[in-house]
C-alpha cells in the first residue's frame, strides 16, 4: 500500500531540504532506480525492458502514425538495426541528427542548442553510456521538471518500419544518442504523440534547469544585438519560431523558411560587407535540411562582399539545415527569441553582479486561495502573496546596473503527466511596493491594500502559456509579489522564481493572525462559575451514573439539544462525535466526565458565534473564502498551504462549510497545535513508532 498524498508531500519538501531533486541528486522518475534495475539485468543476464513505458502503440500515442503504419511497427534495440551501435560518434553536434515524423522540432532545435554546452548535454545525456561488455538494453537520461531534476530510465528498443527509425534519426547510422534521449523525453510527456508541437523555450529550461527569458521580435528592445551578442559570448541557449500559416501545416515559403516552426540560435557574427558592418545571425532547422535563401543565404553574392577570413570562418555551401540572416529579416520573419540559461550576467555585461536565486512552489486552490485577476478586487487578496525585502546594489554593481535588477517568473505546474491534456492556464503577476502604514503587517494582505495602491511592475498580460516572466528595475525596498489566475476559482499549482542583484529576502505572507481574537477567546472561555454550574445540572439529565458521555449521547446532546435549528446538513454524525470525544477525552475513557463535556460545549458556543460573524451570506453555511477570517477568528493562524488543506478535508463539493464541520474542523486544529506543543522542543516532535500508533489511532 503506497503512503497517502500528504505524506508523501512532507517527504518530498524534506527531501527538498537534502539537496535531492537536484542534478547531482535527482529524483527517480516514476520511481525506478537505474543501478538497482541495471545490477538486477547483469545479475540474470537479461536485457531490460521498460513496464513504465513498454515498447507498444501506447507509447507512440494516437494520431501521429495512420493506424496502418501504426500496425507495421517493429521496436528493436540499436543492435538489431545495425551490428556495431555506439552512444556516442566522434563526439556530438547538432548537425548528428534530423527530425522524423514526430512534430518535436521544438524538442529537437533545443537539442541541437544544447550541444554547445558539453556539461550540460552531459547532466541530460550521461557520457558514460555505452554498448559494451556491461550493457544490458538499459538508459537514463536527467530533466528538470518543474523544479526538480529527475533521472529517467529508459530500454533501449526503438520503433521502427521496414527496420528503419521512424522518429529522430542520425545521419550516422551507427550512433543513438538522440533516439535514445527522444525516447526519455516521451517517456516524461506521456507518449511520443504528446511532444507533438510546443516551443523551443519549454525544452531548453528541462534540459538545463535555468532562467528563461523571452523577447517579442514584433517589438525588440533597442539593446537586441548586445543582449544576442553577449548571450552568444555567454553560451546561453537560445531557439525561436516562425509564425504559424493558415494551417498548421509546416508549409515551406519560398524564401526557405518554414511556418510554424521551431530554430536553433547557433551563432551571432558582425561582418564587414562594403564599408559597412552588417549584424548577422546564425539559425538552424532540426530537420537538418532547408534553408533561407534570401540575403546572406549559403547561395548569397554577398558573401563576395566580406574578407576572405570571414567568407571561411563562416560559410557552408551544404544543405544541413544551417544558414545566415541579418539581424533585420530575423526580426521580421520570427516571432519570438528564447534565451535560456543558468544565470543571466548576459542581460548587463557584469560578470561581478551574480544574480540570486530564490524559488517558491504555491497552489490556487478554487474557493480559497484562486482570487483571479485584479479585476476581482474583493477576491484579489485571497491569492497567494510574497513579501518581498530588497537590498541596496554593491557599488559595483550600482555602475553597471543597466536598467533591470530583478526577474520573476511564473511557471505552472501540471497535475497530469501526458503533456498533451494539459490544459494551461491565463496567468500572471503583480508586484506591489509595501507603503508605511503596512511595514509592520503580518500575514495576507488585505482587500483594502489592493483598492488604494497600483502595481509597480507585472507581467505584461495574462497569457495561456506555461511561463510568463518579466524584467524589472526596482529600488530597495519592501514590496509584495501576487501570482494569479485571469479568472477567479481555478485551482493550479505554480513555481515562482525570483532572481535578483542585491540581496533579498523573501517569505510567504500568508501565515497571520488578528491578536484581538486570541483575546476575545480567552474572555469567552473564562466564562463564569454559575453557568458552567448550570451547565453540569443539564448535562446530568442525560449523562450515565458516572456523570459521563459517549459519543451517541453526545451526538443527540448537540444534535437535538444544544445546536438545535442550527444544523443544515443532518447535524453530527456518530463518527464526527467519537471523533469529537477522542480530542476532548483527558482520561483515555472514550467518555466525557462533567468537566470535559463543559470545556467542549463552550468551545461549540464560541464557534458558533465565530461561524455566524464570518458567514455573510446568512444561508447558514461558510464560503470557503470566508473560512481563513473564520479560522483566524479563533485565535489560529493558517497558511494558504494549511487552508487549502482543510478545505479539501471539511469543505462540501459546493464549496461551502457547515457550522458541523467548521466545529469539527477547529476543534481538531487546537487540538493538534496542544500536543505539538506539549510532545515538541518548540521546533520538532521525535515520537517512537508505539508513541505514533497510540496518538493517532485514538486522536
Amino acid at each position: 500500500m503506497s503512503a497517502p498524498g500528504i505524506c508523501m508531500n512532507i517527504l518530498n519538501a524534506r527531501q527538498k531540504k537534502d539537496s535531492y531533486g537536484t542534478v547531482t541528486k535527482p529524483e527517480k522518475f516514476l520511481n525506478q532506480d537505474f543501478q538497482q534495475l541495471k545490477q538486477y539485468c547483469l545479475i540474470r543476464r537479461v536485457r531490460y525492458i521498460d513496464e513504465m513505458f513498454p515498447p507498444d502503440r501506447n507509447s507512440i500515442g494516437q494520431g501521429i502514425l495512420k493506424p496502418s503504419d501504426l500496425a507495421r511497427v517493429v521496436w528493436l534495440r540499436p543492435g538489431k538495426i545495425v551490428s556495431n551501435p555506439s552512444f556516442v560518434v566522434d563526439g556530438v553536434s547538432r548537425f548528428d541528427f534530423g527530425q522524423g515524423l514526430v512534430g518535436n522540432c521544438w524538442v529537437l532545435a533545443s537539442i541541437g542548442a544544447l550541444t554547445f554546452q558539453n556539461n550540460i548535454l552531459a547532466q541530460v545525456a550521461p557520457p558514460e553510456q555505452k554498448f559494451d561488455d556491461d550493457y544490458c538494453g538499459l538508459f537514463h537520461f536527467r530533466f528538470w521538471r518543474f523544479g526538480t531534476w529527475v533521472d529517467v530510465v529508459i530500454d533501449d528498443k526503438l520503433p521502427t518500419i521496414d527496420g528503419r527509425l521512424i522518429f529522430v534519426h542520425s545521419k550516422d547510422p551507427t550512433e543513438f544518442w538522440p533516439a535514445l534521449l527522444e525516447k526519455a523525453y516521451a517517456k516524461v510527456c506521456g507518449s511520443y504523440t504528446d511532444m507533438n508541437a510546443g516551443t523551443p523555450a519549454e525544452a531548453l529550461v528541462d534540459f538545463t534547469g535555468g532562467v528563461h527569458i523571452c523577447i517579442k521580435l514584433s517589438e525588440p528592445p533597442s539593446n537586441l544585438w548586445d543582449l544576442m551578442r553577449r548571450a552568444d559570448q555567454s553560451k546561453a541557449l537560445m531557439g525561436c519560431g516562425t509564425p504559424q500559416g493558415e494551417t498548421s501545416a509546416n508549409t515551406v515559403l519560398q524564401n526557405g523558411l518554414v511556418q510554424g516552426h521551431a530554430y536553433s540560435v547557433t551563432g551571432v557574427k558582425e561582418v564587414k560587407s562594403r564599408g559597412h558592418l552588417a549584424q548577422l545571425v546564425r539559425l538552424w532547422n532540426p530537420w537538418g535540411r532547408g534553408e533561407w535563401n534570401g540575403d546572406w543565404s549559403d547561395g548569397s553574392p554577398l558573401w563576395q562582399t566580406v574578407s576572405s577570413q570571414d567568407r571561411e570562418t563562416c560559410l557552408s555551401a551544404r544543405d544541413d539545415g544551417e544558414f545566415w540572416m541579418t539581424l533585420q529579416d530575423f526580426c521580421r520573419f520570427y516571432m519570438d527569441l528564447d534565451i535560456c540559461c543558468l544565470c543571466p550576467d548576459f542581460l548587463d555585461g557584469s560578470s561581478s553582479c551574480h544574480w540570486k536565486t530564490s524559488f517558491y512552489e504555491g497552489r490556487w486552490v478554487a474557493g480559497t486561495t484562486a482570487g483571479g485577476c485584479m479585476k476581482n478586487i474583493e477576491s484579489f487578496w485571497t491569492n497567494p502573496q510574497y513579501r518581498v525585502k530588497i537590498g541596496k546594489l554593491l557599488s559595483e554593481c550600482a555602475e553597471k546596473q543597466g536598467e533591470n535588477s530583478m526577474l520573476v517568473s511564473l511557471m505552472q505546474k501540471p497535475d497530469k503527466r501526458n503533456r498533451r491534456l494539459v490544459q494551461n492556464l491565463h496567468i500572471g503577476f503583480s508586484v506591489f511596493e509595501v507603503t508605511d502604514e503596512y511595514k509592520t503587517h503580518g500575514g495576507k494582505f488585505p482587500a483594502s491594500f489592493f483598492s488604494r495602491n497600483h502595481p509597480v511592475a507585472q507581467s505584461k498580460a495574462y497569457i495561456n502559456s506555461r511561463e510568463v516572466m518579466a524584467l524589472m528595475m526596482l529600488k530597495p525596498g519592501d514590496y509584495l509579489i501576487v501570482p494569479s489566475t485571469f479568472k477567479p476559482n481555478e485551482t493550479a499549482s505554480f513555481i515562482l522564481t525570483i532572481l535578483s542583484k542585491a540581496e533579498t529576502h523573501i517569505h510567504e505572507s500568508s501565515d497571520g493572525h488578528y491578536p484581538e481574537h486570541e483575546e476575545e477567546k480567552e474572555l469567552v472561555e473564562m466564562g463564569n462559575a454559575k453557568a458552567d454550574e448550570n451547565k453540569k445540572t443539564f448535562v446530568r439529565q442525560f449523562s450515565d451514573k458516572y456523570d459521563e458521555v459517549d459519543a451517541e449521547q453526545l451526538q443527540k446532546l448537540l444534535n437535538d439539544k444544544i445546536l438545535k435549528g442550527d444544523l443544515k446538513s443532518g447535524g453530527f454524525s456518530k463518527d464526527a462525535c467519537q471523533s469529537m470525544v477522542a480530542l476532548m477525552d483527558t482520561s483515555v475513557t472514550g467518555k466525557l466526565n462533567n468537566e470535559e463535556f463543559v470545556r467542549l460545549w463552550k468551545k461549540v458556543n464560541t464557534y458558533k458565534d465565530i461561524f455566524y460573524r464570518s458567514a455573510a451570506s446568512h444561508t447558514g453555511t461558510l464560503s470557503l473564502h470566508e473560512l481563513r477570517d473564520a479560522v483566524m477568528a479563533t485565535g489560529n493562524k493558517i497558511n494558504d498551504d494549511m487552508l487549502n488543506l482543510v478545505a479539501l478535508r471539511y469543505g462540501a463539493s459546493s464549496g461551502h462549510i457547515t457550522l458541523e464541520r467548521f466545529i469539527s474542523l477547529v476543534l481538531r486544529f487546537d487540538c493538534m497545535h496542544q500536543i505539538f506543543n506539549q510532545l515538541s522542543d518548540g521546533a520538532a516532535i521525535t515520537l517512537h513508532e508505539s508513541e505514533w500508533m497510540y496518538l493517532t489511532m485514538y486522536t
